[in-house]
């Protein structure tokens, strides 16, 4: 058993996986996700887990380069106004784009997250 860090094996494992670039979506549970692409689904009941707290769990785990989230994310202010907090740059593009990139995602991971447009995109990074 690990002793500390992500214990969600899924999750674990598709962290592990990651090379320069690629991409993991955390995700509303609203959020439509293509068949072929890996849903790890935390949700349990609205609001929990909540966007954000899965958000800071993965920063915590993973080098991210950069962020995107939609531009209607400017809808739910508290959870836009976090993102700002957590990210020095942002980087936009519309729900429907954003939607498009879930295609080559490593994968999606759904939250219990019941406000609107609360998805962002991580990019893998590196540690040097």
């Amino acid at each position: 058993m690990k002793r500390n860090g992500i214990l969600n094996s899924e999750i674990a494992k598709v962290l592990a996986d990651l090379g320069h670039t690629d991409t993991v979506v955390i995700a509303d549970a609203g959020l439509p996700i293509p068949p072929h692409v890996k849903k790890i689904d935390l949700a349990l009941k609205g609001g929990v887990p909540s966007f954000l707290d899965v958000v800071d769990i993965l920063m915590d785990e993973m080098v991210v380069e950069r962020m995107t989230a939609a531009s209607e994310l400017e809808q739910n202010p508290h959870v836009h106004k976090e993102l700002q907090q957590r990210f020095e740059q942002i980087e936009y593009m519309s729900h429907e784009e954003l939607k498009h990139q879930l295609q080559s995602a490593r994968a999606v991971i759904r939250t219990g997250e019941i406000t609107p447009y609360a998805n962002c995109i991580l990019h893998a990074g590196v540690t040097f």
